[in-house]
C-alpha cells in the first residue's frame, strides 16, 4: 500500500474527556492512555494509519497533560506536530487550525480527523475505506463522514440520515441529528437509513478553511492568524492569547448541521459506511461492550478490582480498583469510583455524564475534572 502525500492524519487526543468522568485529566493521562491492549490508543490510531501516510504527515491536537507521554510513545512524529490547546474549544478549532496550518505549505493536502479512542477491528478494510474517502475528498468541495450502522438505539453518538446515492457505496446526506432521545434513536435504527457518526471525516484543507469561513466567521480569522506564526517565535504566544477567543463547538454542530441544510445535492456532504469492527472508547458503556465481546465475563459483568462476588446480576461495570466487590440483584449499572468521586449510573445513561462535568465547571470544582 502506497503512501499518499497528499494525506494528512490529524489525530485528536484526550480533550475534556468528560464522558470518563470521574477520572480527571491527569488520571486519565495515568490510567487511560492504554484503554486497549499493550499499546496505549493514540499508539494504535497511529500505527493503523502509518501505511497510508509517512509520520512527518501526522498532526496530533491535545492538551498539557498528555503531551509529554504522547512524544514519548510517539518519538518518530515530529515535535512541533504534537501541538497542546491552551484551553479546550472542541473540535472544530482544533481541526479548523489544522486546515490553516496545512493550506499556508501544502494546499492539495486532505485532511483526515480521527479521534485516538476508537477500535477498529479489520485494519486492512479500514485503510481501503479510508483511501476511497480520499479520492472523494480530493474531487472538490465534498466533506466525507464515516457511517458505522447502528446496533442499537444508542443516544451517545450523532446520526447519519443517508439520501441518494452518491457513487458507488457512497451516499449523499440528508441530515445530522447529535445525540437523539432514546425513542428516535429506536425509530432511526428502525429505519434502516440511517448511520452512527463515527467522528472521523475528511476533507481538502481548502474546503474545510471555506466552511471555516462561511460558517464560524468570528473563529476563523483568529486560527488564520495563529497559523502565519507557526514555525516562528512569535507562535507560542499568539496560540496561547487567539485560541480561547475561539468558539467552543463541535465540527457536527459548526459545520455539518447548517451545511447540510444546504439540502442533499447542495451540501456535498458524502457518507462513506464503513464495516471495519470500530468501537468508540470514548464512554464506559463503549468499553463494557468491546471488553465483554473479547472476554465474555460471567452474565456481562465486567469488573476491576481485588476480587468479586457475583449473586442474580447482569451487565454491569463497576471500576473500583483495589477493592473487593459484590454486586447483587442488580443489571446494567455502571459504578466507578476513584480517591475523590464516585459515579453511579446506568449503561443506557452513561452518556450523560457530561452534564455532571458541565455542573462542576459551574460550581468551578475543578479539581474533579
Amino acid at each position: 500500500m502506497a503512501k499518499n502525500p497528499h494525506f494528512y492524519p490529524v489525530i485528536l487526543a484526550g480533550g475534556r474527556g468528560t464522558r470518563f468522568w470521574p477520572l480527571s485529566r491527569k488520571k486519565r493521562a495515568k490510567q487511560l492512555l492504554a484503554l486497549d491492549g499493550k499499546q496505549s490508543m493514540i499508539q494504535q490510531t497511529v500505527a493503523r494509519l502509518l501505511p497510508l501516510a509517512p509520520a512527518r504527515q501526522f498532526w496530533i491536537i491535545t492538551n498539557d497533560d498528555l503531551r509529554p507521554a504522547i512524544l514519548k510513545q510517539l518519538p518518530k512524529l515530529p515535535k512541533a506536530q504534537v501541538l497542546a490547546e491552551p484551553v479546550g474549544r472542541n473540535t472544530a478549532p482544533a481541526i479548523g487550525l489544522a486546515a490553516f496550518l496545512l493550506l499556508r505549505e501544502h494546499p492539495d493536502a486532505v485532511l483526515g480527523l480521527f479521534p485516538s479512542d476508537h477500535v477498529i477491528a479489520d485494519e486492512k478494510n479500514y485503510r481501503a475505506t479510508i483511501e476511497r474517502g480520499i479520492e472523494i475528498a480530493a474531487e472538490g468541495e465534498n466533506i466525507v463522514v464515516l457511517g458505522i450502522r447502528p446496533t442499537r438505539p444508542e443516544t451517545g453518538y450523532g446520526y447519519i440520515e443517508a439520501g441518494c446515492v452518491f457513487a458507488g457505496n457512497a451516499l449523499r446526506v440528508r441530515r445530522f441529528t447529535e445525540k437523539p432521545d432514546v425513542e428516535k434513536a429506536a425509530a432511526f435504527v428502525a429505519a434502516g437509513n440511517y448511520f452512527w457518526n463515527s467522528g472521523m471525516f475528511l476533507w481538502s484543507a481548502s474546503t474545510l478553511v471555506n466552511a471555516l469561513r462561511e460558517h464560524l466567521p468570528k473563529t476563523a480569522p483568529l486560527l488564520e492568524e495563529i497559523a502565519a506564526t507557526f514555525g516562528t517565535r512569535k507562535f507560542a504566544a499568539t496560540f496561547r492569547k487567539l485560541y480561547p477567543k475561539c468558539a467552543s463547538i463541535s465540527v457536527d454542530y459548526a459545520l455539518l448541521e447548517p451545511r447540510s441544510a444546504k439540502g442533499e445535492q447542495a451540501s456535498n456532504i458524502i457518507c462513506l459506511p464503513a464495516d471495519f469492527g470500530w468501537n468508540d472508547l470514548g464512554s464506559w458503556t463503549a468499553l463494557h461492550e468491546h471488553h465483554t465481546a473479547k472476554s465474555s465475563p460471567r452474565e456481562g459483568n465486567l469488573i476491576n478490582g481485588a476480587g468479586a462476588f457475583i449473586l442474580n446480576a447482569s451487565g454491569n461495570y463497576v471500576h473500583a480498583p483495589g477493592k473487593f466487590v459484590a454486586i447483587v440483584g442488580v443489571n446494567d449499572l455502571v459504578v466507578v469510583e476513584t480517591d475523590d468521586a464516585l459515579l453511579i449510573t446506568t449503561r443506557q445513561r452513561a452518556q450523560d455524564v457530561g452534564k455532571v462535568v458541565k455542573y462542576l465547571d459551574e460550581k468551578k470544582l475543578h479539581k474533579l475534572t
